[in-house]
């Protein structure tokens, strides 16, 4: 796909995505102060494996882990020697959502930690699941579904995706409750996802024009608080589930983010480009070495040797010549001028970069 076509494909989904663009649920411009999830992490052993699990050698503590819980069936095999192919070890990794209760059951993600090739087939064991505070929450346990294929032969070996690590659907029961009085709030905050202090003042006006009193207050572009004694409503709860409907048409900053790996430049709608003039060319370096073997002559005690020969040159690839950019109003304007120039986008990454340096470029410039 060249730069012309890509631009003219963005211009048009932003021009559509505009049209229909309005007023967004609070629900998904903010997080609630108190309703967050909670990370949690244990480690385990994923068996059933064929042939692709841990060396031995290479990872004693799986031999320590599996040993340990064999013991604990009632098996004892100290002083034997263990050495299967089909045990790999693991980092259990999950989010214990908010508000739930013993016995929800959320998904888990398995990664190995050994020298393991594939989890592909296996059945994760059951794995203690601990919070940032030491204490167990869940406990893990099921068929793991890997991430791709791995297959090998003699003398080669092909790989598809990351197979050494997978996710268990559902795979992991709540054991603990997270200790929160979410009804005994009496304040409450709203964080917004992106600050932004004039989304946050339509936040405020939004909440008192729905409840007809002040009940929320801006604190910062980040912050707004909520009065839950003068909302007169049940409970915080029954509060929030008045609000999280109010639409809001939220403010964005103006940014352009491009991905150097990739080539691609993502623009917002409200991206800016004052009048400035671009040249773009390249200069290409050839160097080609074509060596000469030189003989000596007949019958004579000389060497053979080869004598070096390198041709190096400089040349200046066609360029787009100077190109103004004329003072854009709206991101078509700017899209087009950029548009205009006929330059690969790895070429249009440097050419924002020195707009923006030139000071030309009115918005956030995001690398990633």
């Amino acid at each position: 796909m060249t730069l012309r076509t890509f631009l003219a494909m963005m211009v048009a989904l932003i021009c559509a995505t505009t049209a229909t663009a309005g007023p967004v649920r609070l629900k998904d411009l903010v997080q609630f102060d108190g309703v967050r999830g909670n990370d949690l992490v244990g480690y385990g052993l994923v068996v059933g494996l064929n042939g692709t699990g841990d060396g031995i050698r290479n990872a004693p503590f799986t031999e320590e882990m599996m040993s340990s819980i064999l013991e604990r069936l009632g098996v004892n095999i100290a002083g034997e020697r263990f050495r299967p192919k089909n045990v790999a070890a693991v980092l259990v990794t999950s989010v214990l959502p908010p508000f739930a209760r013993t016995g929800n059951q959320v998904d888990v993600t398995v990664s190995t930690i050994g020298d393991a090739k594939s989890l592909l087939g296996g059945t994760l064991i059951m794995t203690p699941l601990s919070g940032a505070d030491g204490e167990i929450y869940a406990v893990a346990q099921g068929t793991v579904i890997a991430g791709g294929i791995s297959a090998e032969g003699d003398a080669a070996r092909v790989v598809h995706g990351v197979p050494t690590a997978g996710t268990v659907v559902s795979g992991a029961r709540v054991e603990r409750e997270v200790d929160f009085d979410f009804a005994a709030l009496t304040q409450m905050r709203l964080a917004l996802r992106d600050p932004d202090f004039s989304t946050a003042e339509r936040i405020e006006r939004a909440i008192n024009r729905q409840f007809g009193r002040q009940i929320a207050i801006m604190r910062d572009a980040g912050t707004v608080e909520l009065d839950l004694a003068r909302s007169n409503a049940i409970s915080p709860a029954h509060l929030l589930s008045q609000i999280e409907g109010i639409t809001v048409e939220p403010q964005r900053s103006a940014r352009v983010v491009v991905d150097q790996r990739s080539g691609t430049i993502v623009m917002g709608e409200d991206v800016r480009i004052s009048r400035v003039a671009v040249a773009q060319g390249n200069l290409a370096l050839t160097i080609e070495e074509t060596p000469v073997v030189v003989q000596p002559s007949p019958f004579s005690d000389g060497e053979t040797i080869v004598v070096p020969r390198t041709a190096v040159g400089i040349t200046e690839e066609p360029g787009t010549g100077l190109a103004e950019l004329p003072n854009s109003t709206s991101l078509s304007e700017v899209v087009a001028g950029l548009n205009a120039l006929g330059v690969s986008p790895l070429d249009m990454i440097d050419i924002l970069k020195s707009i923006k340096a030139a000071g030309a470029l009115h918005a956030e410039f995001v690398v990633q």
